[in-house]
């Protein structure tokens, strides 16, 4: 499936090629951290089936739990994060579903780093609902 996407402000788009199948979230405390969230979702795009069409990413290097260091690009603009991926030579993009335009397409289908889950974020119906923002 054919994707496109771009930071909140605009100044990064890209283009990828995914397999839909290969959305996931992550509930490891890193995430949870990076994204400001309980968790945060993701596409994996091939190193030859993604491609930054305008902007230029800031990294931050983050080692993780089994060493190995991974690259987390950020717009230097407005801050949203793009994707994140191998330090040397990454053959995978792991893009940010947010910054997706057919995010609505693209359903979970996996979830990692349970271990870590607020028990909350496992059974997000149970919680209220409002349509819009609700103000306090």
């Amino acid at each position: 499936m054919k994707i496109d996407g771009a930071c909140h402000c605009g100044n990064i788009t890209y283009v990828a090629e995914i397999d839909p199948d290969n959305v996931g979230i992550c509930h490891c405390t890193d995430c949870q951290i990076f994204s400001g969230s309980a968790f945060r979702a993701s596409v994996r795009a091939a190193k030859d089936a993604f491609s930054l069409r305008s902007g230029q990413p800031k990294t931050y290097v983050k080692t993780a739990e089994s060493g190995a260091k991974r690259s987390q690009a950020f717009c230097p603009e407005c801050g949203t994060s793009i994707y994140s991926a191998a330090v040397t030579d990454p053959q995978t993009f792991n893009i940010r579903l947010g910054t997706v335009r057919q995010k609505a397409e693209l359903r979970p289908k996996s979830q990692g780093w349970c271990r870590s889950a607020l028990d909350w974020a496992m059974d997000l119906h149970s919680i209220k609902q409002f349509p819009k923002q609700r103000t306090v």
